[in-house]
């Protein structure tokens, strides 16, 4: 799988799984545009990755502000796009009871709001036959305890990219989902060691996915090898959505 000659953007792309991704896009060979909030990250990030193929935008995409920025930088590259990855997202571990507003509109606004309006605000941009990528959870699928917002937006996420999909067919421009389940991200492994085991024995695997796994899922959906993958999304969870000892 390559990427060659071939420019993407990552929304969130200084830790995790987009850090993972923008390495896994690097090795195959494309330039690669990473966005975050400050500044400071991005350039960490950049110096981690130590490429001279990797560019970084500041940018807060769950608002149209920040969107416009990205936008900006586009359109100011001139360079088409290629790949398009819609990671950025937040979480939150609340019940329907205790959730607040604040906390509803921040999650709604970060993972579904600001990566709808990237896309749309980027589509001009994008090449024809480029491949759009959604970061969802398998918590889309799930019904976990004290994920309701959370689980709603990825599942908002999952149908904007089925309709998309169709929508940018006739561009050749390819829409799909990957699904995590539980990862070892900075953020994961930084809950107690209890959670880390509950989160492992709750796989069929029983173990964390890493995030390199779901980076080279993310690389063969971008690439030619997914030519006739569209409208789909792909669980990578080592089997959590469908463990029945969970």
């Amino acid at each position: 799988m390559h990427l060659t000659g071939k420019n993407a953007i990552i929304c969130g792309g200084t830790t995790g799984i987009g850090f993972a991704a923008a390495q896994a896009f690097l090795t195959a060979g494309a330039t690669v545009w990473i966005t975050g909030r400050g500044e400071e990250n991005l350039q960490a990030a950049a110096a981690k990755l130590n490429n001279p193929n990797v560019r970084t935008v500041v940018a807060d995409t769950s608002g149209l502000a920040g969107i416009a920025a990205l936008e900006q930088a586009v359109k100011e590259n001139g360079a088409a796009i290629h790949v398009l990855l819609l990671n950025s997202a937040i979480v939150g571990i609340q019940s329907i009871a205790q959730t607040t507003e604040a906390e509803f509109d921040a999650q709604f606004n970060t993972n579904v709001k600001g990566h709808y309006f990237t896309l749309q605000k980027l589509l001009p941009y994008l090449a024809d036959g480029a491949s759009v990528l959604f970061t969802s959870s398998a918590s889309a699928t799930a019904a976990t305890l004290n994920t309701s917002v959370y689980a709603a937006t990825k599942a908002a996420l999952n149908k904007i990219a089925q309709v998309a999909a169709n929508e940018l067919a006739g561009r050749k421009i390819r829409v799909n989902v990957v699904s995590p389940g539980p990862v070892a991200t900075e953020l994961v492994l930084a809950a107690p060691e209890e959670v880390l085991t509950h989160f492992a024995s709750s796989t069929a695997l029983q173990r964390l996915g890493q995030p390199e796994e779901l980076a080279n899922a993310f690389l063969f959906l971008a690439s030619d090898e997914a030519s006739f993958v569209t409208g789909t999304e792909l669980l990578v969870d080592g089997g959590w959505t469908n463990y029945a000892y969970k």
